[in-house]
């Protein structure tokens, strides 16, 4: 199974620019948020990112909140990802990463979950709000187990924050476009490319954005610069709208902004 990293860098070299999809496990159920991330996979986007819905969603706009809020409602358990992830998997040969906050991942298990998650058949896990200098376990865990792990760079993190971030990366750097929390922009802040270009100082590890990405204009501007461009927000609200077909039909619209 390929990697994000590798395959980050195969469409990157063929002109090809990358849209990494985040929609809520478990939202609205188990089964319509695996059919939607199978959907998303079929219809253009290059990575899937597998949101697990969690109580204090501190980085989290309204609109990922509802969602969240909703699965949870709903009976949603952590162990569910797993299911969702083989899901996937049973059908699909895209990578995925998960994003979650740090405390369910520990509450499980954090060895117990990684291996769970790589035999689902996932590549790796977005954390938030785990920095790398208090992430000595995770790091050998996930190398142990060729697991990806991408953590966080913003416009706010120090010159050696950045560096931290990019050498302890694998997959890609989550370069976050602008400060606050997730959800759309009319205008994506010029901030992200300054964040890009500072990874770019210390690393060539992929640096893809997010963070109120939500237009094909966004989406094409993002990939001028960036190894990919991270959507979320505008993915719910498709759902929420327009169900599983308005979910598709978002999805190939920012997916044209790729070539």
């Amino acid at each position: 199974m390929i990697s994000v990293e590798s395959l980050l860098r195969e469409r990157k070299s063929k002109g090809l620019g990358n849209l990494i999809g985040y929609f809520p496990a478990g939202y609205p159920t188990v089964e319509d948020s695996a059919n939607a991330l199978i959907a998303m996979a079929q219809d253009g986007c290059s990575v899937l990112e597998i949101g697990i819905p969690y109580s204090d969603p501190v980085m989290d706009g309204p609109v990922i909140q509802k969602a969240t809020e909703q699965a949870l409602s709903n009976g949603f358990k952590l162990k569910n990802v797993f299911e969702i992830v083989r899901s996937i998997r049973s059908q699909s040969t895209v990578p995925m990463l998960v994003m979650s906050y740090w405390n369910p991942i520990v509450s499980y298990g954090l060895e117990r979950f990684a291996q769970d998650l790589k035999e689902a058949g996932a590549q790796g896990i977005i954390t938030p709000d785990l920095i790398p200098d208090e992430a000595a376990e995770w790091i050998e865990i996930s190398q142990n187990l060729g697991l990806e792990r991408v953590f966080l760079a913003a416009p706010s993190s120090s010159e050696e924050r950045v560096n931290l971030a990019a050498e302890s990366s694998r997959g890609f750097v989550y370069a976050v476009s602008t400060m606050g929390i997730t959800g759309e922009r009319a205008q994506l802040d010029a901030l992200a490319r300054s964040v890009v270009d500072r990874i770019r100082m210390f690393s060539n590890r992929p640096a893809c954005v997010g963070v109120g990405v939500s237009t094909l204009e966004q989406v094409r501007e993002v990939n001028s610069y960036a190894d990919g461009a991270i959507v979320g927000t505008a993915f719910i609200k498709a759902y929420e709208q327009g169900g599983l077909e308005g979910l598709r039909a978002k999805v190939n619209e920012l997916a044209r902004g790729l070539d």
